[in-house]
């Protein structure tokens, strides 16, 4: 195996000196060398997707909530299989996340730049492969991509979004899509478990091995959470974020508060309620007559209360997946793999939502438990992102990875192989502005050091938008949020000495070696993955004359 993985990486440098595949800076060890027993057979693969969980409230990724202990299931789940420390999603919005996640591509090659993006049945590639590996396919859950999941051998999904309490979802059925309703009395997570454990125990197995994507609606907004934990948190103080209460001078730029701190008050959705237009105090019901600092601490609380609750009933749910697994005697033939489709901002730095290139918005939990593999290594610290998923799963399944996807398998980690050549850097990019939560239009690049990021200002659509959905604001300002341009500037932060982000180096002399090669190779991948701006003048201008700023 070991010498298998050396020859394919030794070919993959020998015919490209600027893919992906060979920009490591260097080698990616394992903790230990596993124990593995192979299996010639297929496994089944359960993949768990939840939506908005963020790494930092899973209790093993060992956050400021992981004394909470919110996450048992999880965390058990890590500690008999494997973490990956370093997980990142590409652009952090809930429909090009799942696009990508499906066909292995970023954003601006499989068509899904923003929320009104969809998937053809022809673009549901990792389904459709899954079916050629010999799988019988299925989701069940949320799904989000407008169009019918007919590269599914089965589906029930959400219309849409979908409700936390008696969600009507799509089945596949006797009616053609999208009239094919029926809606489930009770709330989401437990629904679309039993939906999942029905399929599980009656799914037609005719020797197949499954590929099932069970996919929670939560934590998403607004956290409507199962009455059942009601009293869980009830008299626990959550831990705060540093700069809840205010946004630190030396965090962010001119791009994210405005000069001299003018647009402080427009850009980046609040918990307080220092954004003009949406506050999620406001939204959840706090008192607004409340001195700032109270007003913040209780909106703050009932959020992550709220919120954690959604986490808990995820976890109890998983519980039950797995006791079913075991029940039917597929357990110890089943891979499990458990992530969300992106992170969430808590409170740090005020903001919620996700959307921003910031820690809390991009860190992906992955946490994979395959029973062949004994005594393997508990974590990796590899760079991965979500363009990887599709190609890791189809590599699980003994198929091969199809050229035009631009992630990479990283299976070999999970027997512990060294991996001489993976990326050392991460690109990503979130398209839309100030749409649904006043940010930024941005791309950037993480290492496992450092993240360069580029806020650009402005919208890649032209003309007169006048979709803008706080209908209530336009009518009361006359201002289309989305139409409106903001600063350019760059930021940089130091993640060995400042992983909250907290100070903002870009302009520093001392860094002026690193940014030089962080935005050598922020080119070369929007070259390398199709992510440059030719196809928009308007914002390829912008870049091009303040590229060195």
């Amino acid at each position: 195996m070991i010498l298998k993985y050396a020859l394919t990486a030794l070919s993959i440098l020998c015919l490209s000196a600027c893919s992906q595949k060979n920009a490591s800076e260097q080698p990616i060890v394992a903790e230990k060398k596993p124990q593995v027993v192979e299996q010639q057979k297929q496994m089944n693969i359960l993949y768990i997707m939840t939506d908005d969980h963020a790494a930092q409230a899973v209790g093993k990724y060992g956050s400021r909530l992981a004394k909470l202990n919110p996450t048992p299931t999880l965390d058990k789940l890590a500690d008999e299989g494997m973490y990956f420390k370093n997980v990142f999603v590409t652009n952090s919005i809930c429909t090009p996340s799942r696009a990508t996640i499906l066909t292995g591509q970023y954003s601006q090659t499989n068509g899904v730049l923003d929320l009104v993006g969809s998937l053809s049945t022809e673009q549901q590639t990792l389904p459709r492969l899954m079916s050629d590996a010999g799988y019988e396919t299925a989701v069940i859950g949320k799904w989000h991509l407008k169009k019918e999941p007919g590269a599914f051998d089965y589906y029930q999904v959400l219309k849409m979004q979908g409700t936390y309490f008696d969600p009507l979802f799509r089945v596949q059925g006797d009616k053609p899509w999208p009239k094919n309703t029926k809606t489930y009395k009770g709330h989401s997570s437990d629904i679309i478990t039993d939906l999942s454990i029905e399929w599980l125990k009656k799914r037609k197995k005719e020797g197949k091995p499954f590929f099932l994507m069970h996919q929670f609606k939560a934590p998403h907004d607004y956290f409507e959470y199962a009455p059942r934990y009601e009293d869980y948190l009830a008299d626990v103080e959550i831990p705060e974020p540093v700069d809840l209460y205010k946004q630190l001078d030396s965090q962010g730029s001119i791009a994210t508060k405005g000069v001299n701190n003018e647009l402080v008050n427009d850009l980046g959705t609040s918990i307080s309620q220092r954004h003009n237009r949406r506050s999620l105090g406001r939204d959840l019901g706090i008192d607004p007559s409340l001195p700032h600092d109270e007003f913040t601490h209780q909106a703050y609380q009932k959020f992550l209360k709220a919120y954690l609750r959604c986490v808990k009933g995820v976890d109890d749910n998983i519980a039950r997946l797995i006791q079913t697994l075991k029940d039917i005697g597929e357990y110890e033939n089943t891979i499990i793999i458990y992530t969300s489709d992106q992170g969430m901002m808590l409170g740090e730095h005020d903001l919620q939502d996700k959307r921003w290139f910031y820690e809390e918005s991009i860190h992906m939990p992955f946490i994979v438990h395959d029973p062949r593999v004994k005594n393997g290594p508990k974590s990796s610290d590899l760079l991965i992102n979500n363009t990887d998923f599709a190609p890791f799963i189809l590599d699980l399944a003994g198929q091969s990875v199809p050229d035009d996807m631009h992630g990479r398998s990283f299976k070999a980690a999970l027997y512990g192989e060294q991996i001489d050549d993976w990326r050392w850097a991460s690109y990503y990019r979130y398209w839309t502005h100030r749409q649904y939560h006043d940010v930024p239009a941005h791309f950037g690049l993480r290492t496992k050091d450092y993240k360069l990021i580029f806020f650009y200002g402005k919208g890649f659509k032209t003309g007169h938008t006048p979709f803008f959905y706080d209908r209530k604001w336009v009518e009361k300002t006359g201002k289309l949020n989305n139409e409106i341009a903001t600063p350019v500037a760059w930021e940089l932060y130091d993640l060995r000495k400042d992983p909250q982000e907290l100070n903002n180096v870009y302009g520093d002399p001392a860094y002026a070696e690193i940014t030089a090669k962080l935005k050598a190779e922020l080119k070369r991948q929007r070259n390398l993955y199709n992510e440059t701006d030719e196809n928009y003048p308007h914002l390829d201008k912008i870049i091009q004359a303040h590229w060195n700023d």
